[in-house]
């Protein structure tokens, strides 16, 4: 078995943790923690772009300074 057949979740599986969260959390905490969740990823993928930013900068200005002659 390869790892993203572990991963894979049929329609049963889905339908079933979604009971469960709906249990454990309850109608009124879903909101408020998709929200945050949703925050998380918004700031990850700022971070994310961020980093790829700042290494096409720095990349670009080393490929643009003349090189030195030894």
């Amino acid at each position: 078995m390869t790892s993203v057949q572990l991963l894979a979740l049929g329609t049963n599986e889905v339908i079933i943790i979604a009971i469960i969260v709906l249990l454990l959390f309850g109608g009124r905490k879903i909101p408020e923690l998709m929200r945050g969740l949703g925050k998380g990823v918004r700031e990850f993928n700022d971070a994310k772009d961020n980093v790829k930013r700042e290494l096409e900068e720095t990349a670009n200005t080393i490929s643009s300074e003349p090189k030195k002659p030894e």
